[in-house]
């Protein structure tokens, strides 16, 4: 079922669809899991998503410049996009479940520094911290999924996840513009620590430990460096993670923009982001739910394909409009509906491919995938989002550059796995 994974590793054993467990926590149904997972995710686009509207009042109150308003976002991306290398590996040592409730009680902490924070500099500071604990979820929740289920039903409970998920990047800024609108912007992170209270109570009370201790590596400087540099020393590995980082950096560089071109080229308030977001949100969703239907169908070559096929078409078509038109409701925005739902096909497939290359410590590649897409986005955030924000024209053609860029290291893994195959006959 995965082509793409070297033939000279040895064989992913095939883990049963519910293994049993050790005695701790009530297990989580399949759906239930799938919700958790999903929740745990959200934290990342709730800490960038949320706050974006409440950017003028955050000024405002700190006595902040936009630019370095604009970096608290920075420094959040490259502290998450920092951990998210360790994440996997500390859960491969010392448990899924140990480490993602660690990440809670962090986050908690750093929610209530932001909104105490008194300056900018503070806020930096617990942004920080904030970035550090977001993304174990991500990260651990991507292994969880493989230490419970393999091939197509690991496809479908990836892609369940994704559309839970996906409500995040739509909600997260339509509830900041509403808390702003009746509150102050310190009330978005209080909202955001209530979250991760209540997630941190269900994962006590209900999300079981997948990685038994017998199973677990060891966490010592000399393993660990095996560890990375065998995965980072992979071509495949590097050209398949740049696939997922590439396509959703086509997405990222609008929603970084979205503080300057919403006002700006769309002449849109802070309780207007939504005409961004939803089309966001509902691509991300449809095209979950098609990987959804087709996992298990088709090749994951093929799904990917397919996906592609939408996500080059909305980005050529955003490049002509623009080209031809000034900036204009709805049709600036409709791409992005396209582009999302290519985007979430590609997605399950191109993940799972990665993690199946080093099937025994998928934690850590978890981490590593996560680590090349984070990255990439502080550099989005910092440097390209508001060197293109100027001009909607300017953000397609960098998307529908990051789409091809995706497009090209996915043909060249092809390419190069076939090579390998060729070798070994």
């Amino acid at each position: 079922m995965f082509p793409e994974s070297p033939a000279n590793l040895p064989p992913d054993p095939v883990p049963p669809p519910a293994p049993q467990l050790k005695p701790g926590p009530r297990p989580l149904g399949r759906r239930g899991l799938a919700v958790v997972l999903a929740a745990l995710s959200m934290f990342g686009p709730f800490c960038i998503d949320a706050y974006l509207p409440a950017f003028p009042q955050i000024e405002a109150d700190l006595r902040a410049t936009p630019l370095q308003l604009q970096q608290s976002l920075t420094a959040y991306l490259l502290a998450f996009a920092g951990m998210v290398l360790w994440h996997g590996a500390l859960s491969d040592a010392f448990g899924r479940r140990n480490v993602i409730l660690v990440s809670l009680v962090a986050f908690a902490i750093g929610t209530v520094g932001c909104a105490a924070a008194h300056s900018v500099e503070y806020l930096w500071i617990f942004r920080v911290l904030q970035g550090v604990s977001a993304g174990a979820g991500l990260v651990v929740g991507r292994a969880i999924i493989r230490d419970l289920y393999h091939d197509a039903e690991a496809a479908r409970l990836l892609s369940l996840v994704t559309m839970i998920f996906s409500i995040a990047p739509a909600l997260a800024p339509i509830l900041g513009g509403a808390i702003v609108q009746v509150a102050d912007w310190r009330t978005i992170f209080l909202a955001l620590l209530g979250f991760s209270i209540v997630l941190f109570v269900v994962c006590w009370l209900r999300l079981p430990e997948t990685l038994p201790p017998h199973k677990r590596q060891p966490f010592n400087p000399r393993h660990l460096w095996h560890n990375y540099r065998m995965i980072l020393a992979s071509p495949l590995f590097h050209l398949k993670s740049g696939v997922v980082a590439l396509n959703f950096a086509g997405l990222f560089v609008f929603i970084t923009a979205a503080p300057v071109m919403l006002p700006q080229q769309l002449h849109l308030g802070p309780g207007d982001f939504g005409w961004l977001f939803i089309p966001s949100v509902a691509g991300i969703f449809l095209g979950a739910l098609a990987a959804n239907r087709v996992a298990g169908r088709i090749s994951f070559a093929r799904q990917i394909g397919y996906g592609y096929v939408f996500l080059l078409a909305a980005a050529v078509i955003n490049v002509a409009f623009h080209l031809l038109h000034a900036p204009a409701l709805p049709w600036t925005v409709l791409p992005i509906f396209v582009y999302t739902f290519g985007m979430s096909m590609v997605a399950p497939a191109a993940t799972l491919l990665t993690l199946d290359l080093f099937p025994q410590i998928r934690g850590t590649v978890a981490s590593c995938q996560s680590f090349a897409t984070t990255l990439l986005s502080a550099v989005i955030a910092g440097v390209v989002a508001p060197a293109l924000s100027h001009s909607v024209l300017a953000l397609a053609a960098g998307q529908l550059l990051f789409a091809g860029g995706g497009l090209g290291l996915w043909l060249l893994a092809r390419q190069y796995r076939r090579r390998l195959a060729a070798k070994q006959h």
